[in-house]
């Protein structure tokens, strides 16, 4: 088991794969200007395997979630999957995308043992999703979530960052989308990750607000959950569920079960650390599965209490989401 210094533990591990995406949604990478890494600086599918195995047979992790940037853009996607889930501690296997390229993976990925899968998409208005990612690719993700679910993925979740004066006026429309589509609507805060650098306060769509305004057309009731995140809730009706991830105006923080590693092999024990533990040099320099999980212990007993945003104290991070992984 793998805990804090706080008690808590460690059950979910972010695993980045690129820093390449399809989209430029503003929120993880700028329109221009990004410096991609060189393919030597990613860490080989061998190399994730072995990292992973490290912290699902030794560490106790549960669940390993594949992101990027955009996760599908790494070349043959398949192959780390079906490692993963070859691995003798096999963990839980999800994979957050944009769903853009899913009608020619879903298969391969649900073959390989992908268990689970979100897509993302903030928009269900055709030219709004067009000016948010900078591409006219609604259909395709609307039709790669179509395939996700017709290889068997149950259920499909579906992430929205909610942005106020952007996309807040479609909370009802994605609820009902869901509702239809027998999609898991997930409304995610908008947080200061931001490839723009201006992030503001008033931009973020407060969770409480998204379920007073679905309450108000579809009657919800709470469900119990453990340490993930979202706070879920039923439709009364039996149409399914939908949730809420209020990290920055309900912060749950004392109960983060989650780690990253970037997809250059950078550790990272919250989503905004200012500090990372270089778990490649470890690998590459020739060190042992003692040496990773030392490293790892080590960091993950540092890990601070909070992210402190809304606080003076809280500094952004320098890497933007897609830098990061989701």
């Amino acid at each position: 088991m793998l805990t804090d210094s706080f008690g808590r533990v460690v059950r979910d591990l972010r695993v980045s794969v690129t820093d390449r995406c399809n989209f430029r949604c503003s929120y993880c990478m700028p329109a221009e200007g990004m410096v991609w890494q060189d393919r030597a600086e990613l860490l080989t599918f061998e190399e994730i395997t072995r990292v992973v195995a490290v912290f699902s047979s030794r560490l106790g992790v549960e669940g390993v979630r594949i992101t990027g940037g955009e996760p599908t853009v790494r070349a043959h996607l398949p192959v780390l999957v079906r490692q993963l889930a070859s691995l003798p501690s096999r963990p839980d296997l999800a994979m957050t995308t944009n769903g853009a390229s899913m009608r020619l993976m879903a298969e391969d990925l649900r073959e390989a043992g992908l268990d689970r899968v979100n897509i993302s998409c903030d928009s269900l208005r055709r030219e709004r999703f067009a000016e948010i990612t900078k591409r006219d690719a609604l259909p395709a993700v609307l039709d790669g979530i179509a395939a996700a679910k017709a290889a068997g993925f149950d259920p499909v979740k579906l992430n929205c960052v909610l942005m106020r004066g952007v996309n807040d006026d479609e909370v009802l429309d994605f609820a009902e989308f869901g509702r239809e589509q027998g999609l898991s609507i997930r409304f995610i805060e908008f947080m200061p990750l931001d490839a723009q650098d201006k992030w503001q306060a008033g931009a973020v769509v407060p969770s409480r607000e998204v379920l007073d305004t679905i309450a108000g057309r579809f009657p919800i009731e709470p469900v119990a959950h453990g340490p993930e995140p979202a706070s879920r809730f039923r439709y009364a009706d039996g149409a399914g569920e939908v949730g809420v991830i209020a990290s920055v105006t309900e912060p749950f923080c004392a109960s983060c079960d989650r780690v990253r590693i970037t997809a250059d092999g950078q550790f990272r024990t919250c989503l905004f650390a200012l500090d990372e533990t270089d778990l490649r040099a470890i690998v590459r320099g020739g060190g042992s599965d003692d040496d990773l999980e030392a490293a790892i212990r080590g960091a993950v007993a540092g890990k601070w209490a909070g992210h402190q945003i809304g606080n003076v104290t809280f500094v952004r991070p320098p890497r933007s989401m897609s830098q990061i992984g989701g």
